[in-house]
C-alpha cells in the first residue's frame, strides 16, 4: 500500500471511532426501533379508532378511485400522523436536552482557588497599605 493509502484508511479509522460518529448509529438504531412503536401506535389503535368515526373498516381503505387509477388518501394520511408524532417526539427530547444544558451553563462555576503566588501577592499588598 502507499503511503498515501495508509493515511487515508489511518483518518478514515479516527473518523469512524470518533465519539460523534458512534453516537450517531445509537440514535439511528433507536430511531429505527421507535419507528416500528409509533407505526404500531397509529396502525393498531389511532387508525382503527379514526376508521370507525368515518365508517370504514379500516382507516387504510380509505381510498379515490379516479378511473382506473386508485389514490391510496388513507395511507398518506397514516404517514402524516406517524411523522407528526415522531417530529413530536424529537421535538420534546431535543427541548429537554437544551433544557439541560443550559442548566448546566447556568449554574455558576465556583471560582478557583487562588495561588500561591497570588496569596503572598495579595499579603504583600495589604502590609503596604497599612505602612508596615
Amino acid at each position: 500500500m502507499s503511503k498515501k493509502s495508509n493515511g487515508f484508511l489511518a483518518e478514515f479509522k479516527k473518523f469512524a471511532l470518533r465519539g460523534n460518529v458512534i453516537d450517531l448509529a445509537v440514535g439511528v438504531i433507536i430511531g429505527g426501533a421507535f419507528s416500528g412503536i409509533t407505526n404500531s401506535l397509529v396502525n393498531d389503535i389511532i387508525m382503527p379508532v379514526v376508521g370507525i368515526l368515518i365508517g370504514k373498516d379500516t382507516f387504510s381503505s380509505l381510498v379515490w378511485q379516479i378511473g382506473p387509477a386508485t389514490v391510496n388518501v388513507g395511507n398518506f394520511i397514516q404517514t402524516v400522523i406517524n411523522f407528526i408524532i415522531l417530529a413530536f417526539v424529537v421535538f420534546v427530547f431535543v427541548k429537554t436536552i437544551n433544557s439541560l444544558h443550559r442548566k448546566e451553563e447556568a449554574a455558576p462555576a465556583a471560582p478557583p482557588a487562588p495561588s500561591q503566588e497570588e496569596v503572598l501577592l495579595t499579603e504583600i499588598r495589604d502590609l503596604l497599605k497599612e505602612g508596615k
